[in-house]
């Protein structure tokens, strides 16, 4: 007989909280065991046994911040990049200098398909550039010459969609230019590096939401021109002295659905569920923060990053070099949006803590994290 398959509001309804992932998955295979979708937490959810309605409801209340979060640690041996390690990777590809000067930066990314765990347990069939979700964080200066080498090596057509400046022949979008890249096929997108900034890539073939749901994305940042825009320019450029003090992370909000019902039960920062709750990210709080931020899930209208017991300047896109918003401790964003966040640490004594979407239940199924200030 066929049953139903577990749905992010079936979990909530087991206790709304972290801690009532870790009590389904120490009773049962989380979520999603490799092979199948689990169903023995809906079941449970839907049909409470004799006098478990209360105990459910108390434990909802005051779950929500639990640090408990799942039961055991993902295979990071068997996952492609570290999450620890992705959140401080930049990829800067290899540079040629031609004969005008014109720096020429080339990067290789192929597309394939993968399982990746996404929290103990759970194993996603993902779409991936270079084997990973998200894929490199690209990183460039202003005003170069870029040339991406992509190849298809899925079954699936896909493109590499940019934002940013760049032909219509080079925007990877189905149907127009060079369109979409067939398996087993190749395509050299080429542009300049312009506007300094945040920005991201992914595939952009259809149907879209598919695609980018299922992994293709990644982030994609332009440092500025000191030469351009002034001195202030030097503190996002790591070619400057005044670059070397920031602490800078990486960071890309994305969510699975496991079920296939366009509705994700699974949320991230970096794609593992409450991996930062584990595995904190380490901050030393004599140095500023900067952080790069995507949003990249799809199926909600809005995400959002809450920062506890301090305040951010906020860079909408990042193209900017004063902030848009000011002293602020939450910023949404849409899909596709994205930003720089500024902090410091410097008033505060060592110590845990925490930072998490303000969609209450996107924090419940994954996305809550802590930083250690040391």
């Amino acid at each position: 007989m066929n049953r139903p398959g577990l749905n992010r509001r079936a979990l909530l309804r087991l206790g709304a909280g972290s801690g009532a992932l870790a009590g389904a998955a120490a009773a049962t295979p989380f979520l999603l065991p490799r092979g199948g979708i689990g169903t023995a937490v809906a079941d449970i959810a839907a049909t409470p046994t004799p006098g478990a309605t209360h105990e459910l409801e108390q434990a909802s209340r005051h779950a929500g911040h639990s640090p408990s979060a799942t039961i055991g640690d993902v295979d990071l041996a068997g996952f492609k990049v570290d999450p620890s390690a992705f959140v401080r990777d930049f990829d800067y590809g290899e540079t040629t200098r031609m004969a005008d000067g014109t720096i020429v930066r080339e990067w290789r990314l192929g597309a394939s398909e993968r399982e990746i765990e996404i929290a103990p347990g759970v194993f996603f069939p993902a779409w991936t550039y270079n084997g990973q979700v998200p894929g490199p964080t690209l990183r460039a200066n202003e005003g170069e010459r870029l040339r991406v080498h992509f190849v298809n090596g899925s079954t699936h057509p896909h493109t590499i969609h940019f934002h940013g400046v760049h032909s219509a022949f080079h925007d990877g979008v189905t149907g127009i230019g060079r369109g979409e890249v067939l398996p087993g096929e190749t395509h050299v997108y080429e542009f300049t590096a312009k506007p300094f900034g945040c920005h991201l890539y992914h595939c952009h073939s259809t149907p879209l939401k598919r695609h980018i749901h299922k992994g293709l994305y990644g982030a994609f940042i332009i440092n500025p021109d000191p030469a351009r825009h002034g001195d202030r320019a030097k503190t996002r450029h790591p070619d400057h002295p005044e670059f070397d003090a920031w602490q800078e992370l990486v960071m890309v909000m994305n969510a699975f659905d496991t079920n296939f019902d366009a509705g994700n039960e699974v949320y991230a920062i970096n794609s593992v569920a409450f991996h930062y709750m584990k595995h904190p990210i380490p901050i030393d709080r004599t140095r500023p923060v900067r952080i790069y931020l995507s949003n990249l899930v799809e199926f909600d209208l809005s995400n959002s990053l809450h920062l506890h017991a301090n305040f951010f300047d906020y860079y909408d896109t990042g193209t900017t070099l004063e902030p848009t918003l000011r002293t602020v401790d939450t910023v949404a964003q849409m899909q596709g949006q994205r930003g720089i966040l500024e902090f410091s640490y410097k008033d505060h004594e060592p110590g845990h803590y925490m930072f998490h979407a303000h969609v209450s239940e996107f924090a419940e199924l994954g996305w809550m994290s802590l930083f250690d200030v040391r």
